[in-house]
């Protein structure tokens, strides 16, 4: 059986007839319709009903795949974000002599708060003067009776 072929051909045996076999000749006018000539796998050709091959399926045609919902939020997206963009970059530059001013200006309050942390203990330790007593002098005893014992102590000014 042939996988394409669902049908078996079969032959019939030939008669026994005594001299040799004549082969049969038969004009193409007289097979009828829907009967060719086959050839079988031992080589042997006879004639058989065969059946028209089934035609193929048509292939489906192609359709149109619907466009994804990101694809249509990022391309109505982007000129929006495009445009943006571009109304920033006119406004910076309508802005720009006045954000270089401001930092001149900030500049200029950053090196005042560093002049002013530098110039202030200065100042008061000038101001303060020159004391001629001597420092205090604090003493502490602590004592513990264990590791974790409590401990007590005494604070002595002098």
């Amino acid at each position: 059986m042939h996988p394409q072929n669902p049908y078996e051909i079969t032959t019939i045996p030939p008669l026994a007839v005594s001299g040799p076999a004549r082969p049969v000749v038969l004009r193409p006018e007289d097979i009828p319709p829907g009967v060719q000539l086959v050839t079988l796998a031992n080589g042997l050709q006879t004639l058989a009903y065969t059946e028209p091959p089934a035609p193929l399926p048509a292939a489906p045609a192609p359709t149109a795949a619907p466009i994804p919902a990101w694809a249509k939020t990022t391309a109505l997206l982007a000129p929006t974000v495009g445009g943006g963009i571009a109304a920033a970059g006119i406004g910076l530059s309508y802005a720009a002599p006045g954000l270089i001013a401001m930092t001149h200006a900030l500049w200029s309050a950053a090196a005042l708060v560093v002049a002013a942390v530098v110039a202030v203990p200065v100042l008061l330790r000038v101001a303060r003067g020159r004391d001629t007593a001597a420092p205090a002098r604090i003493t502490q005893n602590i004592t513990a009776n264990s590791l974790f014992g409590r401990a007590t102590g005494t604070i002595n000014h002098r």
